[in-house]
């Protein structure tokens, strides 16, 4: 059964329904009592990087030496290494936490409930996973019993993630969560502190909202996410009209 974006609205958990002044109402459908939610885009202090990322080589080689790292203790439990999944030509770039169960044994992350609700986020934004979004995590090994991966960890994968983003060259970046914005922008500020600003990493801009595991045990912040991807995506847009000029 295909869910119309309202359904996947309602499915992440978010009403009422928001929609832009400028979109007109499909036929027979109510007016919204409110508005978009709108968030400060104003640009703050950039947050980057300190390191430089690796040569990127090519995608094989990246996925072999992901595949055989051993580098640090998270290699001794996963079943396998996930490095993500995707097009290889994004205009997003979703990076998460790390593996879980299932996608330890399935390769492939967010598969479980967290993965639903991300793809129902995708899909309320018209987005549809392996379409011009790329999908990864910032540890590429499962932290045993999905414990919160240690900064070590964090480190130590780092450049894995850094050569993805030189790969993919997305045109944003969507951080799930502290361990992405850790790893990406080694900020510890509060997550809520960085939402609606917008950062950057190698010159893409980057937004900063809630990892789908988070909203699943505190279902009220589904409206800040949901407020948060407008906003990428209107950062998307406006780097596209830029790009024109």
């Amino acid at each position: 059964m295909t869910l119309s974006r309202e359904q996947m609205l309602v499915e992440m958990g978010i009403s009422p329904i928001w929609v832009r002044r400028d979109v007109p109402l499909a036929a027979g459908a109510q007016k919204p009592i409110a508005d978009t939610v709108a968030v400060a885009e104003v640009a703050l202090p950039v947050a980057t990087a300190d390191a430089s990322p690796r040569a990127a080589g090519d995608w094989p080689t990246l996925a072999a030496e992901v595949a055989a790292c051993r580098a640090c203790p998270l290699c001794e439990q996963r079943k396998q290494a996930v490095l993500g999944v995707g097009d290889s030509n994004p205009d997003w770039l979703f990076i998460g936490e790390g593996p879980g169960a299932e996608e330890d044994a399935r390769g492939e992350p967010f598969v479980g409930q967290a993965g639903k609700l991300l793809d129902n986020m995708l899909a309320a934004i018209d987005i549809v996973r392996g379409q011009k979004v790329y999908i990864g995590n910032a540890v590429k090994c499962r932290p045993p019993g999905n414990r919160t991966p240690e900064a070590a960890e964090i480190a130590t994968c780092r450049p894995y993630l850094e050569r993805q983003i030189a790969l993919l060259k997305p045109k944003i970046i969507v951080l799930l969560g502290k361990v992405a914005v850790h790893s990406l922008l080694q900020d510890d500020k509060a997550l809520g502190a960085m939402r609606g600003q917008r950062f950057e990493y190698a010159g893409i801009p980057v937004v900063v909202t809630y990892h789908p595991a988070y909203l699943l045990r505190n279902l009220p912040d589904k409206a800040k996410s949901w407020e948060d991807l407008l906003f990428a995506r209107r950062l998307l847009r406006q780097g596209s009209t830029d790009s024109l000029l």
